[in-house]
This record gives C-alpha cells, sequence and structure tokens, in this order.
C-alpha cells in the first residue's frame, strides 16, 4: 500500500510527476476545480461580510469520492496544483473536502515538473497560503457581483442574454475607444522626396531620402513646397558632403513571461491567445517522449517574470557554447530586469530541460505542440546569447542648399540572431540596407526624383497580440487573465475578429456606452489597474478581502441603483436585407445568437422562420459543382462547404482563391501555418501544391 498521496489538477501532471515517485506515492487528478459558487445565483452573502456559498460542482462527485478513499488511506497527503492563485484556492477546497487541518503542512508547489524540482518539494511541504487564496477569492467574488447585478439589468433594458464583466468590460471598453479614434481620425497630408543614386561609371542604385537644408530638417507639407525644392535642385550636382561610420549593438529579448508569449505566438504563429494558453499548459504538465515517457517540456507558463534560476543559465549557457562556439557567448551572464508591477512569484517560461532540443523530439510532439515549443526554447536559448553586431554608415548628401541623407546597415556579427529574432506588431522589414563605399565631396550621378505624396494613417485596430500588450502596459488583468478576457468578450458578441484584428460589434459599443455612463468606475482604466494593486496587497497580506469588497461595494450598490431608475429600454438597431424569408416574403433581418449572427423573419412570433448567413466563396465545390459557402462553427472558426450539404460532404478549412489547379482544374485554395502559406488544389485527390512566394 502506498503511503503518501500527492494530488495534482490533471492528469497528464499525474502521470509526469508519477514517473519520479517510487511506489511509496500514488499521484491522484482532481481534474480542475472541485467546488465553486453557484451557476444559479450570486452565491454570495453580501450582508454577512461578502461570505460566499461554495458548492460541489456538478459530475464531481465520483473524483471527490475516489479521493476521499486514497486519502483516508493515505499516511501522508500532499496537494501539488499549480504554484499560483488558482493552484492555492484549488488544494484550499481539496483540503476542506478531505478533511485536513489548516495547519497541516499539506501543500507543495515546484515552477518546473522536473525530478529534481518535484522531490525537493517534497522535503519541505508548507501550510496553505490563505493570502493567495483570499486574493483568489477576493476577484472571484468580485467578478461575481459585478457579473450577477449588471447582467439583469441588460437583460432588462437592452436585449435578454445580455453579460456584463468586470475586466472584460474594460478590454471591450479599449477595443471601442480605439475604433472612435480610427472612426474620428482625420489624415494629414505630407510628402517625401527620394533621389535614387549611384557612384560614377557604376550601374547599382542606392536611395537618400530629403532631409532639409544646410539650417536643419525641413517638414514637407504640401505639393507645392515640394515643386520649389525640385526647381531649385534641378540640374544641381549631387555631391557627399559628410560621412560618418559606426557600430551598433542589437540586444536580445529576454526570455518569454506570459504576456510575451501570447504576443509572439500571435504574431509567428498565428495562435490565438486561449490556444497559445492550452498548448503551453500541455507543454508544462508532460508530454509522452519516446524512450523517456511523460516529460514535462517547461516551466510554468502563468509567470510576470524574466527571472531564471542560475543552474538554468549555467545550463544554456554550456549549451551555446558547445553548439555555436566561443564567440556567441557573453562574457557576462545575462540578466533581465523586471517590470516594477512584476510579482516576480515564478521564473520566466524556459525549456526544462535545454538540450532537448525541439528537432530532437519532433516525433513525440503535435504539429502546435513542436511551434511552441521550438519558439519557447529558441527564445530561452538566444536571451543568453551575445548580442548582434552592426556596421552602420550615414551620409550626408548635398545638391545646391539642400541635404538628403542615406542610411545602411549590414549585419558584422550574427550573435543571438543566428538562433531567434523577436517578432513585431508593425509587420515591417528589419532595416537592413547596404550603400556603397562613398568618399567626402565623391560626386553622384542622379537615376532618378522620386516626390511622393503621403497621409497619416489612423490608429490599427488591436489583434489579440497588441491587445495583450495594452492589457499589461495599463495593468488591467493578470497573465492567467489575459486569454479568458479576450475569448469571453468575442463570445459574447461585443467584439468580432476581422481576418486578425479585434472589431467592435454595435452590441459591444451600446454596452460600453452605458457602463461608461452609469458604471463609469466599472470601466475605468485607472480604477481596474488599482483594483488589480489592491488584489496583490491581499496576496501579500497587507490588505484584508473582505474590506477591499466592502470598500468597493459601497460605491457600486449606487450605481446600480442609479441605473435602474434612469436607463430606458434601449432598441438595437437591426440590419434589415434584401434577402425575402420565403415562407412569408418579408425582409429577413440580422439578429444575433449564442453562435454569433443569423437571418430571421421579422414577422416573429407569427412567422419563426431563421437560418444561417452564407457568404459566397466565389468559387464551385470540386465534389459536385455546387457553390463553395464561407460557414462558421460554432466556436467561429471560420470553414468551406459546400452549399449542398449534407448531400455533398465536401469542407475545407483552407481560404479559396482565384484561379484553378493546373492539373485538375478545381479552385485552388491558400492554406496558412503562421505566417507562411501555400498555395494547395481543393481536391483531396489531386497532389498539386506550390510556395505562395512564387505567387507574383
Amino acid at each position: 500500500m502506498a503511503n503518501n498521496l500527492v494530488i495534482v489538477e490533471s492528469p497528464a501532471k499525474a502521470n509526469t510527476i508519477g514517473r519520479f515517485l517510487g511506489k511509496d506515492f500514488k499521484v491522484f487528478a482532481s481534474v480542475g476545480h472541485i467546488r465553486d459558487l453557484p451557476k444559479s445565483q450570486m452565491g454570495v452573502d453580501i450582508d454577512n461580510n461578502f461570505e460566499p456559498k461554495y458548492i460541489t460542482i456538478r459530475g464531481k462527485g465520483e473524483v471527490i469520492s475516489k479521493l476521499k478513499k486514497e486519502a483516508k488511506n493515505a499516511k501522508k497527503v500532499y496537494l501539488a496544483t499549480d504554484p499560483d492563485r488558482e493552484g492555492e484556492a484549488i488544494s484550499w477546497h481539496l483540503a476542506y473536502i478531505l478533511n485536513i487541518d489548516e495547519s497541516e503542512k499539506c501543500r507543495i508547489t515546484f515552477n518546473e515538473i522536473t525530478k529534481n524540482a518535484v522531490l525537493n518539494s517534497l522535503k519541505s511541504p508548507r501550510q496553505i497560503d490563505m493570502n493567495l487564496v483570499d486574493a483568489q477569492q477576493a476577484r472571484r467574488i468580485l467578478d461575481r457581483i459585478v457579473g450577477y447585478k449588471i447582467s439583469p439589468l441588460l437583460w432588462r433594458k437592452v436585449r435578454k442574454g445580455l453579460s456584463a464583466g468586470r475586466v472584460q468590460s474594460v478590454a471591450t471598453r479599449i477595443i471601442c475607444d480605439r475604433e472612435e479614434e480610427i472612426e474620428n481620425f482625420v489624415p494629414e497630408e505630407y510628402w517625401s522626396i527620394t533621389a535614387k543614386l549611384s557612384q560614377q561609371k557604376k550601374r547599382s542604385t542606392f536611395e537618400a531620402k530629403f532631409y532639409g537644408d544646410l539650417k536643419g530638417k525641413i517638414e514637407l507639407k504640401n505639393e507645392k513646397q515640394v515643386q520649389d525644392i525640385l526647381n531649385n535642385i534641378e540640374g544641381e550636382k549631387f555631391s557627399v558632403n559628410k560621412i560618418k561610420k559606426g557600430e551598433k549593438k542589437r540586444t536580445p529579448a529576454p526570455p518569454f513571461i506570459t504576456s510575451t508569449l501570447q504576443q509572439e505566438a500571435s504574431r509567428k504563429l498565428g495562435f490565438p491567445t486561449k490556444k497559445t494558453m492550452m498548448i503551453a499548459q500541455q507543454l508544462y504538465e508532460g508530454i509522452n517522449i519516446k524512450e523517456m515517457g511523460p516529460v514535462g517540456l517547461v516551466t510554468y507558463i502563468r509567470t510576470d517574470s524574466t527571472r531564471i534560476s542560475a543552474d538554468a543559465r549555467d545550463e544554456a549557457r554550456k549549451l551555446i557554447k558547445e553548439k555555436f562556439g566561443e564567440a556567441y557567448l557573453p562574457k557576462e551572464e545575462k540578466v533581465y530586469k523586471n517590470k516594477s508591477s512584476s510579482q516576480d512569484a515564478h521564473e520566466a517560461i524556459r525549456p526544462s530541460y535545454v538540450n532537448l532540443e525541439p528537432d530532437s523530439i519532433k516525433t513525440s510532439l503535435t504539429n502546435d505542440q513542436y511551434k511552441l515549443y521550438k519558439l519557447i526554447w529558441e527564445r530561452f536559448v538566444a536571451s543568453q546569447m551575445a548580442s548582434a553586431v552592426y556596421d552602420t554608415i550615414s551620409a550626408d548628401i548635398a545638391a545646391g542648399d539642400y541635404i538628403f541623407k542615406a542610411n545602411g546597415s549590414q549585419i558584422k556579427f550574427q550573435g543571438f540572431m543566428a538562433v531567434y529574432i523577436e517578432g513585431r506588431d508593425d509587420e515591417q522589414e528589419e532595416d537592413e540596407s547596404n550603400i556603397p563605399e562613398l568618399a567626402e565631396g565623391e560626386e553622384l550621378d542622379v537615376r532618378k526624383i522620386e516626390p511622393k505624396q503621403h497621409f497619416t494613417q489612423p490608429p490599427q485596430r488591436y489583434t489579440e497580440a497588441t491587445l495583450v500588450k495594452a492589457l499589461e502596459e495599463k495593468g488591467i488583468g493578470r497573465p492567467s487573465t489575459y486569454a479568458p478576457i479576450i475569448t469571453t468578450i468575442i463570445a459574447r458578441g461585443y467584439v468580432e475578429k476581422d481576418k486578425k484584428y479585434l472589431v467592435p460589434t454595435e452590441l459591444g459599443k451600446i454596452v460600453t456606452d452605458i457602463m461608461k455612463t452609469y458604471f463609469k468606475d466599472i470601466v475605468d482604466v485607472q480604477f481596474t489597474a488599482q483594483l488589480e494593486s489592491k488584489l496583490d496587497e491581499v496576496e501579500e497580506g497587507n490588505v484584508q478581502w473582505n474590506s477591499l469588497l466592502k470598500d468597493f461595494y459601497d460605491q457600486f450598490k449606487l450605481d446600480i441603483q442609479e441605473a435602474e431608475s434612469k436607463i430606458g429600454q434601449v432598441e438595437l438597431p437591426e440590419e434589415v436585407t434584401d434577402i425575402k424569408c420565403e415562407k412569408c416574403g418579408r425582409n429577413m433581418v440580422i439578429k444575433h445568437g449564442k453562435y454569433g449572427k443569423f437571418l430571421a423573419c421579422p414577422g416573429f412570433p407569427e412567422c419563426r422562420n431563421a437560418r444561417p448567413i452564407l457568404e459566397e466563396a466565389g468559387v464551385n465545390c470540386p465534389k459536385c459543382g455546387g457553390k463553395v459557402m464561407i460557414k462558421k462553427t460554432k466556436k467561429g472558426r471560420k470553414y468551406y462547404g459546400c452549399e449542398n450539404n449534407p448531400t455533398c460532404d465536401f469542407m475545407t478549412w483552407d481560404m479559396p482563391i482565384k484561379g484553378n489547379c493546373p492539373k485538375c482544374g478545381s479552385f485552388l485554395a491558400k492554406k496558412f501555418s503562421g505566417k507562411k502559406s501555400v498555395i494547395k488544389c481543393s481536391n483531396e485527390k489531386c497532389d498539386y501544391e506550390r510556395e505562395e512566394e512564387k505567387e507574383k
């Protein structure tokens, strides 16, 4: 009989930990939370110091019975849930269910699921940290109060089925505010002048941009100003006035924290934040690696700290020296500073075993697991490598009284860039251009002078990556909340994804306007950030969770009362289409439901006709010749299917494009893999495929 019982959240984690422990241990999973607030009611006794009313989660009876039986037979019970607030709360609920005394040292935590980390945690178990539990409870109860007080109000005043959340409402407001900026944006005109130059008797050209005159920089604002300059430099000789050579270094990015992992996975792999966290959790809990068994491949994935252990740094430096050579190893160890708001509770996200290179275990991973593990491994290794070095050159080129500038850089030493280069949100190319070896006083040939009109552009809509970055910078939410925030606002129909961009719906705008008018604090960025800081203080033991809730609720109660009395019935505008109802002849309208938009007859309840909105993809089905329609799954993912479904079962996730397959004549489709894509035939029986880069 095993003398010790270890309880974790997931079966995968249980399998991985079970490898490290001997026959004296049994490892079981609670499969997440076992107790929570009830769904049918608020579950918080506001008048009794905000006392929560926890109930056993439906469907967990069998798991609880099994855990009770194992705990009764065990000499010692260890609670090994994740090392954060949520994990601490799960352990607290488990202790309650299993009648473990509060003073019992039953809690063990580890940042990585490795043998040393797990065995070391068993040497120093501790009591459950009630400050962490209270911080989780305070957040849960805050969100429950806001949701269960405002949502019924929206049901009555706007539309049945609506709901409001504390942090989600702020995120929706941020997206709505950006949309308002874009709508109100007034473009301003500006110009540029580019000279295409070459050295005398040489064919290769380089570019120089207009800068100003000998007095300084000149902003080009209109065509007349540009034309005057062009007239003045006509016939003038272009000669090199001044040359400056130098060297610049580019330092590697720090290892991932939760927010930067979500941003980079979105940029480079095209992963939504929810998918990134799901796969990262799998890598943390353990993957079955051939000839090794279950292995936890990365450290804990919910962190805001760039700190890494000395052992991990030493292992990385050893690998870099062996794999790349002494030159790629910085003389001083790389240590990165955390942001002032960082809690620094855990290490950065890094490989648990840096010697397990991605390609060596690729066959044991799914394609997505491999991509994310490779991203984490490369980022960590690069973070400990030497800086990249560029040779730079800048030249001032005189044309009469005016100055043009040419700048160039060329990589001299790759350094960390041999492994990894951080992505960019603006999708610009790396600034690396060549200009020839020039001498001061050298005359140049003018091949072409290009004036160009430009207009300032409105700010870009948020993507999932840039929204996470904004939430982090504004102090909204914490590492574990970014993905659920985005998932929730899309699921509620307040925000839609247009390609990769987040766009507020009309419903999102209306609800946000109501929130801004009657619940200013709830959607105020600064107020929400301050509330996050107070939750951190609860975790540190400096603030009582009950008093935090009371301070919030005293004003919130008044806001609810005012909103109830002042908000009239809000009519949501219905978009009328030119599609006729086949049952009664009325023009159908666009409605919003649980799974997004659909067409409905405005004659409800007399006429209950409704059907999905289908858009033509502009190509014909390779199986039956019918029209291919753009459809969506219940979770909102776009796919392409035949109009004759279910008679014809053709469907594809790949986007149809213009042009037919040269082999079989079926339409071609673009298949995405992160930022790369290939063009392939839509016909499953045809193997035609080519890289998109070959497209002109």
